[in-house]
């Protein structure tokens, strides 16, 4: 990585999976890091990482070529800057693929089964020994869209930490065995490492419907905020709630700025007076200011699709320039230069 140890300079690649707009655990987790980093690099990649999406979606391709738009508005109306992120589509950049199959020779099935982001998502999809290889493989796979473009800060949510340690593991094989070619990669969390599901659910994810998407409308927020899991014996206004484990409280934490009101409505809820329905609406005028801005501007883009497809193809342009340099590098390295 190009870090302060050794005094080089800070790539940042970071991307989405396009199977659904994005959600407010995707902003906390990533986005806000993406937009940080931005300003501060000296180069920032934005991949929409559809070749991961087919993975688990191979039958389904319509659903992922449906969603490379959705993602990329997301990202714009939050604030990233196509002038200072190269936005750019996993796929149209074949030196990636070759990269994957090059790295594939440095990991063993065992490890990619040890992999706990692989296990958990295995068990989560219920594939069982029926996994699609292409699945099994995806943190090789995810090491080469990071090296590709030499990035070496990579925004993450807590989850996907086993997957930079796994790419590590490929740089000091590759290094070792064909010579120095690739830096160390370092992780960033968000500031709320894993960002709980509306129905208390460990993490907020798209295929576990416990979302607030960053695009839903005032009444959608209202209602999903109202069905949000609380304390299940808190059943009347007088009884004493448990603010631990109560999804609200735990949004209020993240997402409202008065820490001193938020402190004493905890007070009240866990002597008891305060009921569900208070906090909620609280909850809910939070995260609609929070959302409206960031939907509205979406919506402007959205009227333009061709003018985002333009972006993404002018990055992926740029991106695929940063490929070829790093294939012939690969290629020079591992003797395979025939005819460069």
């Amino acid at each position: 990585m190009e870090n302060n140890e050794n005094n080089k300079k800070i790539r940042v690649l970071t991307g989405d999976r396009p199977t659904g707009k994005l959600h407010l655990g995707h902003f906390v987790g990533s986005i806000q890091n993406r937009l940080k980093l931005q300003d501060t690099a000296e180069k920032a990649f934005y991949m929409v990482a559809d070749v991961q999406a087919l993975t688990d979606n191979a039958e389904n391709p319509e659903k992922v070529r449906n969603n490379v738009l959705e993602v990329a508005l997301d990202n714009l109306a939050c604030g990233v800057d196509p002038s200072k992120t190269t936005f750019f589509i996993q796929s149209q950049i074949p030196e990636i693929a070759e990269l994957t199959i090059f790295f594939l020779n440095l990991v063993t099935l065992a490890r990619l089964k040890r992999n706990p982001t692989v296990k958990s998502e295995m068990q989560q999809k219920g594939f069982g020994e029926d996994v699609p290889a292409g699945f099994l493989i995806y943190p090789v796979s995810q090491a080469a869209d990071i090296l590709f473009a030499k990035a070496n800060l990579i925004p993450v949510g807590e989850d996907q930490k086993p997957m930079i340690e796994q790419t590590n593991e490929i740089v000091d094989s590759f290094n070792r065995i064909y010579g120095e070619t690739f830096s160390h990669v370092s992780h960033l969390v968000g500031e709320i490492p894993r960002l709980v599901g509306t129905d208390g659910n460990a993490k907020m994810s798209k295929s576990l419907n416990n979302c607030i998407n960053l695009s839903d409308s005032d009444e959608m927020i209202n209602k999903k905020v109202m069905d949000m899991y609380t304390d299940p014996n808190h059943i009347h206004v007088e009884d004493p709630g448990k603010v631990e484990g109560n999804v609200v409280f735990t949004y209020l934490d993240i997402f409202d700025s008065n820490k001193e009101e938020v402190a004493d409505l905890k007070k009240q809820y866990e002597k008891g007076g305060l009921g569900d329905v208070v906090i909620k609406k609280r909850l809910a005028k939070i995260l609609c200011d929070f959302i409206s801005p960031i939907r509205e501007k979406r919506e402007q883009l959205a009227k333009d699709p061709q003018a985002v497809m333009k972006i993404l193809e002018e990055g992926t342009q740029k991106a695929r320039i940063e490929a070829q340099k790093t294939i012939s590098e690969v290629r020079k390295a591992m003797k395979i230069d025939f005819f460069d």
